[in-house]
């Protein structure tokens, strides 16, 4: 008989489900916050665990981040049961690793149907690990950045976002790093004056989301989709098992972080020297090389967007607009800019 572990404060809701999972001949323990629910998933081993998110003690993302943190029970899986329906709430949980999210009040079927689909799930991925373990012994190595990449596409899972939607926000956990299969991704951070300034700038085929590869430390800036984006997720547990067992990749990632710092040093220096027409310039160029456009196609970008990058003031940067179209530089037709002379705009960088 397969054993659930349900969390839930609110008596009569954790009576009234223990019993009709009982009645579905699962075995039931149950726990009255998450604090206890904690400590009888780590003796108790469910096969699965159904909990509510707010709650006294310890909340639902306190006990499933315990959980991933914990060897024993870190496969296990796990179902949120809330009443919180926002888009927001639904992510951060599934962000956090959950298996499934529901939504108070449910269907019995609907809990059911989760119940079984998720057991079936973990019984699957177990056989297949069991298979695989017979028939390849030894893991091929992992050796470059386009090895890893590669096994982001074999085993990560695909997000899509669209264009404006904010993939991660500044201070949320950093559970996951992100490859960009598709579209564009700019991350930025208000400064203490709350002017919003862009930190980086991500296109397809470029990993990111690296706050840390193996600490929980949270996101140090907000990451948001320039255009209609579909990430490839792979969880920071997962990604710190492969560097453990590849040591040539970690160091293609040391690599990467080095060259980041030296981008970000680059961008320092330049907005710290450079006169507003050479950052326009420079912007321009770098969004044309991020949206993989030909110089003769036009560029699609918010005026607010060239101005976070380029760190100048939107004004500055209007009447730089109009000084490169003057000059014949530059076309702008609405939002769309076109490049006449690229040598031009880039003698002035």
């Amino acid at each position: 008989m397969r054993k659930i572990l349900l969390i839930e404060d609110d008596v009569i809701l954790r009576e009234n489900t223990a019993e009709l999972l009982e009645l579905s001949d699962y075995e039931v323990v149950t726990a009255p916050n998450g604090k206890v629910g904690l400590t009888m998933a780590k003796h108790s081993l469910p096969d699965i665990i159904v909990c509510d998110i707010m709650m006294p003690e310890l909340d639902g993302y306190g006990v499933l981040e315990a959980l991933a943190e914990n060897e024993h029970t870190k496969h296990i899986p796990f179902i949120f049961l809330s009443a919180k329906t926002e888009r927001k709430d639904v992510r951060k949980g599934m962000d956090l690793g959950a298996d499934d999210y529901i939504t108070k009040p449910f269907e019995e079927e609907e809990l059911i149907s989760a119940i079984e689909s998720r057991l079936a799930k973990a019984a699957i991925l177990k056989d297949r690990k069991d298979i695989d373990k017979q028939t390849e012994p030894v893991e091929e190595e992992l050796r470059s950045l386009n090895d890893l990449k590669n096994f982001f596409d074999d085993n990560g899972e695909t997000i899509s976002f669209l264009q404006g939607e904010v993939i991660y926000e500044e201070g949320q956990n950093s559970n996951h790093i992100y490859l960009i299969s598709k579209g564009l991704v700019k991350c930025h951070k208000l400064d203490e004056q709350g002017k919003d300034l862009t930190t980086a700038l991500y296109k397809e085929d470029d990993l990111f989301g690296y706050t840390s590869f193996t600490q929980n430390t949270p996101y140090q800036e907000t990451a948001a989709a320039i255009q209609d984006t579909v990430l490839i997720g792979i969880s920071k547990n997962e990604l710190k098992e492969v560097l453990n067992s590849n040591h040539k990749l970690t160091l293609e990632l040391i690599q990467l972080l080095t060259d980041d710092l030296t981008i970000v040093k680059d961008q320092l220096l330049q907005m710290a020297y450079s006169s507003a027409k050479k950052r326009t310039a420079n912007t321009i160029l770098k969004f044309a090389e991020k949206l993989n456009r030909k110089p003769e196609d036009a560029i699609r970008i918010s005026r607010n967007d060239l101005a976070s990058v380029a760190g100048i003031a939107l004004e500055s940067l209007i009447r730089t607009l109009s000084s490169f179209k003057d000059m014949g530089i530059i076309e702008i037709e609405g939002r769309n800019i076109k490049i006449l002379d690229i040598h031009k705009l880039q003698q002035i960088t």
